[in-house]
């Protein structure tokens, strides 16, 4: 199953993607200066420490992820196009659907241009 290790691996190897450091320590990849996964830094109000942010593409999206566990989401995200994960429950998500998760955050936030030939070499590969 999955681990923290295989998220920022898939992240890693989309193209185009900026590792940045927070000032807690904490990672956020980015496509042209837009997050798609990040892991966030403890919050005063929150529950857990542990959690990684993924964009979604759609509100469609983002209601299926949260239609299945571990996938959930607070008030504080209402309107956020982006699902929560704890990573102590990665072990839940296959490494198969958590490559489609990274890929569609990806795929959510990069540029048309960047988007279109990324697809594109999905269909050639």
């Amino acid at each position: 199953m999955s681990t923290p290790d295989d998220v920022h691996r898939l992240a890693r190897a989309m193209p185009h993607v900026t590792a940045l450091t927070g000032p807690k320590g904490n990672t956020i990849y980015q496509v042209g200066g837009k997050s798609f996964v990040f892991f966030r830094t403890p919050q005063p109000d929150a529950r857990f420490d542990d959690v990684i942010m993924f964009w979604v593409p759609s509100e469609e999206d983002k209601l299926a992820l949260l239609a299945t566990e571990p996938f959930f989401t607070t008030p504080r995200f209402d309107g956020h196009p982006s699902v929560l994960l704890r990573g102590s429950r990665l072990g839940e998500v296959g490494l198969d659907e958590l490559t489609e998760i990274v890929q569609d955050a990806w795929l959510a936030r990069a540029s048309t241009r960047r988007r279109e030939r990324w697809l594109a070499e999905q269909d050639g590969a």
